[in-house]
């Protein structure tokens, strides 16, 4: 099978590896689409995130979906034909958190594309048949791999306690921001702001439902929220943009007694923000680490037509100009919102 291998930094080639057998509880399943994720492009342009250094060759790539065909023994609710979702991160099943319910915290996943874990830049992968979700009739493989991040975007948005009647802000506009803004208009949140410096990122929000767009660039961020708010606030707010100032911007544009969401990781991993002003308007922070017990919610919330995560695709690339399309959205964020990569 065809396999994308980092090789280095911002060096990537199409090389060809033995397709993978299932084993027991595992099906065999033909990729059709990969989303590149932002978190592929840290990899990509720097070999690190963190503590996870990439130790070539690499494959990265995990938000995926495609068609089963081959199930291992045991597996039952799955069969050749059947379309699915794959849910990336493989849990250990009885640490305290996972026992919990709180998966997305094992210290032990395997997550696809978190080094040494190879990810699905591939043709095949095999993959425990109860992380592939089986996709309804009308929800397309493209649609099973953006199940990934709108997992995010709704964890995020349960996080923060989203809700009818609330006025909410996203920083950032890039990928996850965006499902933010999905997830928090299919909530019900009355109105949603986003805030990002990139025009064509603002515009895509805009079309995905945002109620009103600021230009942090153009405008005074915090001032256009009170504007917008008549001097209140805003009530919920999802930071998804990992800078020092938008985190600032919204404990500054915060209601007294309102929820920040987490979700951006800045590049030095620390921020220094005014806590006195967060303590003085009882502020309540929330974190998000990827997502728990979300994917069937976002599929049926796809199939019932609640969400249309497609439309956040701005550019498709193919398998086989897997370096130019990776080079494309590290150069041209400006321009590539959301970047797929058709197997």
């Amino acid at each position: 099978m065809k396999t994308a291998v980092m090789t280095d930094i911002k060096k990537v080639r199409i090389e060809e590896r033995e397709k993978p057998v299932p084993k027991e509880g595992e099906v065999l399943v033909k990729v059709e689409y990969v989303g590149i994720c932002g978190s592929d492009l840290h990899y990509y342009e720097s070999g690190r995130i963190g503590n996870f250094i990439v130790e070539p060759p690499f494959v990265l790539g995990h938000e995926a979906g495609g068609t089963v065909v081959e199930v291992g023994s045991g597996v039952t609710h799955l069969k050749a034909g059947d379309r699915v979702a794959l849910e990336p991160g493989k849990t250990c099943g009885h640490c305290e958190h996972c026992k919990a319910g709180k998966y997305n915290l094992c210290e032990d996943v395997i997550f696809f594309a978190t080094p040494p874990v190879d990810g699905v830049f591939q043709e095949y992968v095999a993959h425990e048949a109860g992380l592939c979700f089986k996709l309804p009739d009308n929800v397309s493989t493209l649609e099973g791999a953006l199940v990934e991040p709108l997992s995010v975007g709704l964890h995020a948005a349960m996080q923060g306690g989203a809700h009818i009647g609330q006025t909410a802000v996203v920083t950032g506009a890039g990928c996850i921001g965006l499902v933010s803004l999905l997830a928090l208009k299919a909530m019900g949140v009355s109105r949603v702001i986003v805030v990002d410096v990139i025009e064509k990122r603002l515009q895509k929000a805009k079309e995905l439902g945002a109620d009103y767009v600021i230009n942090g660039k153009e405008q005074d961020t915090v001032a256009e929220i009170k504007r917008l708010t008549e001097g209140k606030g805003c009530d919920l707010s999802i930071e998804t943009a990992g800078t020092q100032i938008t985190a600032s911007q919204l404990i500054q544009a915060s209601k007294k007694g309102a929820t920040i969401v987490f979700v951006g990781y800045s590049a030095s991993g620390e921020m220094t923000l005014p806590i006195g002003m967060a303590l003085d308007k009882e502020l309540t922070f929330k974190t998000v680490f990827r997502y728990r017990n979300i994917y069937p919610m976002a599929i049926e919330a796809i199939a019932a037509g609640k969400i249309r995560i497609k439309d956040i695709v701005t550019d498709y690339f193919e398998l086989d100009d897997i370096q130019h399309a990776m080079d494309a959205c590290v150069e041209n964020k400006a321009e590539i919102v959301k970047g797929v990569i058709r197997i």
